[in-house]
């Protein structure tokens, strides 16, 4: 995942991290619940790192994303399959627009669908496009693993950065300059307990499992779990910066 921008633009971010270390850890996961002869859909795939990992095991793989200058920057990255790798297609499409996403099913079939990072950048209405459009292009047989920081990383970055609440950071956690701030070494991880911060009413400021929205666009959580999520930065011991993140594996059916 890599943070689309209002503008249509896109930045790497903390989370534009090799696919040895994120989507590698993320397939054994998800391939258990994948049908291996449905293709699959990098929702949001920016530079095309994971989508070329993913088409090694998963074709057709379509990598999707509403920036046309970060797709082609995929596109010369890839070399479109240059040397027996297997070429992903990339379609400059919106994984917020769920007509959109019925248009590509129309066309693909039911697919399988990897989503990392997205909702977290989303505002209610976004999240629920999303995963209506998630809902469209998994039909009856296809799966969709959601991979999400979970709130206690905003937490934590705060925190480090000195912040009073993860409102006062500069943007999503994928924001050009978070991997700027001061390192996390000291940063309390578990954010649940009194003082944490508060959305209205007094619940947290996000949800702590990406269910919700899936839920309500007429899937069914068939499998879920924690797991630290890799960033581009690293810790003042040379350790690599990971943050907490929760997955699911949502579809239809059994």
């Amino acid at each position: 995942m890599n943070a689309t921008l209002e503008d249509g633009g896109s930045s790497q971010g903390i989370w534009s991290t090799d696919p040895a270390i994120t989507a590698a850890v993320h397939m054994p996961i998800f391939e258990k619940h994948f049908d291996p002869d449905l293709p699959l859909v990098d929702a949001d795939c920016g530079n095309g790192a994971q989508t070329v990992f993913l088409a090694g095991r998963f074709r057709p793989c379509v990598g999707i994303d509403r920036s046309a200058a970060v797709l082609e920057q995929a596109r010369t990255a890839v070399g479109e399959g240059e040397g027996g790798r297997s070429a992903p297609d990339f379609r400059q499409l919106d994984a917020a627009d769920p007509d959109a996403m019925r248009g590509l099913h129309d066309e693909l079939g039911d697919a399988n669908v990897y989503l990392r990072g997205v909702l977290g950048r989303s505002g209610p209405a976004g999240r629920a496009r999303v995963a209506e459009s998630v809902a469209a292009l998994v039909g009856e047989r296809g799966r969709a693993f959601v991979v999400e920081a979970a709130p206690e990383a905003s937490a934590a970055l705060a925190q480090g950065a000195g912040a009073a609440h993860p409102a006062e950071l500069p943007g999503p956690l994928d924001t050009p300059g978070l991997s700027d701030l001061p390192h996390m070494s000291n940063a309390p991880r578990d954010h649940t307990g009194p003082g944490a911060p508060q959305g209205p009413a007094g619940e947290p400021a996000e949800p702590a499992e990406p269910a919700g929205p899936f839920v309500a666009a007429g899937l069914r959580v068939l499998a879920g779990g924690s797991l630290p999520l890799s960033t581009t930065d690293f810790e003042p011991d040379g350790s690599r910066l990971d943050l907490p993140s929760n997955w699911l594996v949502v579809g239809r059916g059994e």
